[in-house]
């Protein structure tokens, strides 16, 4: 089969893609933008890329008419929590007119459980969307899936989160609402098995876990299986203003992305059952298991993806990393250093491993506490991290960078600053002629950018002449 991935950078698409091609079918994978394609891809002869934006149907043209699958996996095209909506019914209608004209026989969307009257605004969108995609000439199925749990989805690292660092937690209500939390392997057996089969054509179902738990089970079930003691009390006077900054604080969410959590989380998510698991032969794990399952895939340091990475996530950046590959310097400040490398290797694994667990080589605490004033300041901080410790692509959160140009056969990586800042700032780190040359520049907004590069350039001086020390260094 011929079959084409949209979301192909998102969370379940990067897992999608290696089952496809492992069953010998030819995929296509749309993306907004080429340099997020992990270069692993570009390589597969089984599979091409096409850039096609689905706000902007002019684009949809790159995609071939001969594709006989589709999966729809378009989800939260925007961060903020107004206009998400309208975005994600206008990817639709664009999605619908499209494929009407090719030959596409059958297109699988994944959208959420939705039996409760009231829906939260994220619930409510995928609903309509449903509608929207349906069509005369080509089949719909539709799985509708509840929380989903494995290494990097937002729900498993947002409750490990919460657990591994709250002790004694004082919550919100709705943490005793029910849900049937499904693990992300078995998401991708229905998804991968339904393909061409026409007793799924035109039919929706709901696909869930074996158990029904309330968020608080779930929080205090991960912490037994993390040998961790811990105790939550809900209150009903936690409202979803205050619900919402206690997830941002504690938590690597955005406060936007907080809201929205917030607000699904107060519908009950329970499937309605049908004869979707026999006819798949998918036969879902139960919450230990699926906890269990993510916390070896993160031992072995093989995290596929993390939704951390995707554009939802970011603080700042909301186009084409094309436009920030090319760091400006006409009225800029920049901070440059070079060293003689002595050890390409060693030096090139270093920049490779930068944040996350390892931190910054130099000055981590004032790395810490800029994180901490981001979060103050309404940012992202650093809880992020990264999603594997020592690779990097292009698109990748670090901390609260974004991974802009990232090719150890270049030796170049660039990073583009996604704190709360007067400004915009990157990081680039390239080796050329034998030396290490590391810049950070800055391109102030106005008077009060101005005044923030000259408060902090005492600290930069120590902090990224210590960084570059560090990254060229050779221990005895």
């Amino acid at each position: 089969m011929k079959i084409l991935v949209t979301g192909s950078t998102g969370y379940i698409g990067k897992r999608l893609i290696p089952i496809l091609i492992n069953e010998g079918h030819d995929v296509v994978c749309a993306v907004r933008d080429k340099l997020r394609v992990d270069k692993n891809l570009l390589e597969d002869g089984h599979i091409s890329i096409v850039e096609a934006d689905f706000l902007k149907p002019e684009t949809l043209e790159n995609i071939p008419k001969d594709i006989d699958v589709v999966y729809y996996l378009i989800h939260s095209m925007s961060s903020t929590s107004d206009d998400f909506g309208k975005l994600e019914a206008d990817c639709a209608k664009n999605f619908k007119t499209y494929f009407d004209t090719t030959q596409v026989k059958q297109v699988i969307y994944l959208s959420g459980i939705t039996n409760e009257e009231h829906l939260s605004k994220h619930l409510e969108s995928r609903k309509n969307v449903e509608d929207l995609l349906a069509s005369e000439n080509y089949a719909l199925t539709i799985f509708k899936a509840g929380i989903i749990v494995g290494s990097g989805s937002s729900s498993f690292e947002i409750i490990r989160d919460l657990v591994e660092k709250l002790p004694v937690m004082i919550a919100p209500k709705w943490l005793n609402t029910k849900t049937q939390p499904l693990a992300v392997r078995d998401v991708l057996s229905f998804l991968s098995r339904a393909k061409g089969k026409e007793e799924l054509y035109n039919k929706s179902f709901d696909v869930f876990g074996p158990e029904t738990m309330t968020y608080k089970e779930m929080l205090l079930k991960f912490a037994e299986i993390r040998n961790l003691k811990r105790y939550i009390f809900t209150v009903p006077i936690m409202t979803p203003k205050l619900s919402s900054y206690w997830l941002y604080f504690v938590t690597s969410t955005s406060y936007k992305l907080a809201s929205s959590l917030v607000d699904s989380m107060g519908i009950q998510i329970i499937g309605k059952k049908s004869n979707i698991n026999e006819l798949l032969d998918v036969h879902p794990i139960n919450y230990r298991e699926a906890v269990e399952l993510a916390f070896e895939k993160i031992e072995q340091n093989s995290i596929v993806s993390s939704w951390k990475d995707s554009m939802v996530s970011s603080g700042r950046l909301k186009n084409s990393l094309h436009k920030y590959v090319n760091v400006p310097t006409y009225g800029c400040f920049t901070d440059y250093k070079e060293r003689k490398v002595v050890d390409m290797d060693i030096t090139i694994n270093r920049i490779w491993s930068i944040g996350g667990s390892t931190g910054w080589y130099y000055g981590n605490q004032l790395w810490k506490i800029r994180g901490h004033m981001d979060k103050l300041f309404g940012g992202i901080g650093l809880r992020r991290g990264r999603t594997h410790s020592s690779d990097l692509n292009a698109g990748d959160a670090l901390d609260f960078w974004r991974v802009i140009f990232s090719d150890k056969k270049e030796r170049k990586l660039l990073l583009y600053a996604e704190m709360k800042l007067p400004g915009e700032a990157w990081l680039e780190f390239k080796i050329e002629d034998g030396l290490l040359k590391q810049t950070a520049t800055f391109r102030p907004h106005g008077l009060a950018g101005r005044l923030y590069w000259y408060s902090i350039l005492p600290f930069h001086w120590f902090i990224f002449n210590g960084m570059i020390n560090k990254l060229v260094e050779i221990k005895d």
